[in-house]
């Protein structure tokens, strides 16, 4: 799959005259806005177990990256759209009236740092003077930086340069780069003749800096149909669920694996594989302070904080917000396990 949900918008024009939402209560019909991530909630899309549940019509879209699902929130397009933490700070950051109400994945293991054979590259302190491709504002452009900073390398003494997946793969196989930053399926294809340096799920750890990928709902529309959004999240934790607990049913021929792959476009046969990588947040887990309780303290808002504060060195955004906590609500999530 090709997972550009991270990728940001150059500039976000937020006017409020912009966000016309045509989609009301009473007309039981939303449009959706999902990406191409290898997730177990694509299972219940496929078997259309959201209109089952919530008796709402439901339009999905699919865009290629984050950056193209706020554009579509911002301009009315869509109500509900999932998109990668950096798009998102970008997002709240700008003024774009959106509340986080799920962790779809703790990106995890699913990212990672990968060094190219033959390019003398067996650490990240060896990454200086050498050349890394990476999405730049995306999550492992973040992440990036961090793991330089980490191992105290600067990263004006490294050549980043800005590549998209398909872009990073071709580079990859003509040897013009030494290392990048990439989820799959470039990540698989990469990880064939290079060697993992590390992953977002270790620089999470030793940084406390977390990525993810989470689905954000306009709030005008989620006051107007919350109990919508509650059966919503209990059909996402089903389905986290019952992958969970049915790990090793989930191989390259199974029908969830199967169901994956017809909704993201990913090879069922690499579904497995790349869905182990990421951490799905039990309900419980998601109410906490670990991700979206906790107020100003909680795990995602300090994340939002975090990313925007990058965003913002980078000259993506010119503000960040002192609090990220009025945008991140566990409330759904709260009802939905009642």
């Amino acid at each position: 799959m090709t997972r550009k949900r991270h990728y940001l918008l150059s500039s976000l024009t937020l006017i409020a005259g912009l966000f016309s939402l045509s989609a009301s209560a009473d007309q039981k019909e939303v449009t959706i806005a999902y990406q191409d991530m290898v997730v177990p909630w694509r299972v219940a899309h496929e078997a259309g177990e959201l209109e089952k549940a919530t008796g709402y019509k439901i339009n999905f879209r699919q865009f290629a990256g984050g950056g193209d699902v706020i554009r579509a929130l911002a301009s009315g397009q869509v109500s509900i759209g999932e998109a990668g933490s950096a798009p998102i700070a970008s997002a709240i950051s700008q003024g774009l009236p959106i509340e986080l109400f799920w962790i779809l994945d703790d990106i995890n293991e699913a990212e990672a740092l990968v060094a190219r054979d033959g390019s003398n590259v067996n650490s990240i302190a060896d990454l200086k003077g050498k050349k890394i491709g990476v999405p730049f504002t995306s999550t492992t452009h973040f992440h990036t930086l961090v793991a330089l900073q980490h191992a105290k390398v600067n990263p004006n003494d490294v050549q980043i340069v800005n590549l998209r997946p398909p872009e990073i793969a071709a580079a990859w196989e003509r040897g013009n780069l030494d290392a990048t930053f990439i989820w799959d399926p470039v990540l698989s294809k990469v990880k064939k003749s290079g060697k993992v340096l590390t992953t977002s799920g270790e620089i999470s750890k030793q940084t406390g800096k977390t990525t993810f990928d989470g689905i954000v709902v306009n709030q005008a529309w989620a006051k107007d149909n919350a109990d919508f959004l509650v059966k919503f999240v209990k059909v996402l934790a089903k389905a986290d669920e019952n992958y969970r607990k049915n790990k090793a049913k989930w191989t390259a021929d199974s029908a969830e694996a199967k169901a994956v792959a017809k909704i993201s476009g990913a090879k069922a046969e690499d579904v497995p594989t790349t869905i182990a990588l990421y951490r799905f947040p039990t309900l419980d887990e998601q109410a906490s302070s670990r991700w979206l309780g906790g107020g100003k303290d909680g795990g995602a808002a300090q994340s939002l904080l975090a990313t925007a504060n990058f965003l913002k060195s980078q000259g993506t955004i010119a503000n960040v917000l002192t609090d990220y906590s009025a945008n991140v609500t566990p409330v759904f999530v709260q009802k939905a396990a009642k």
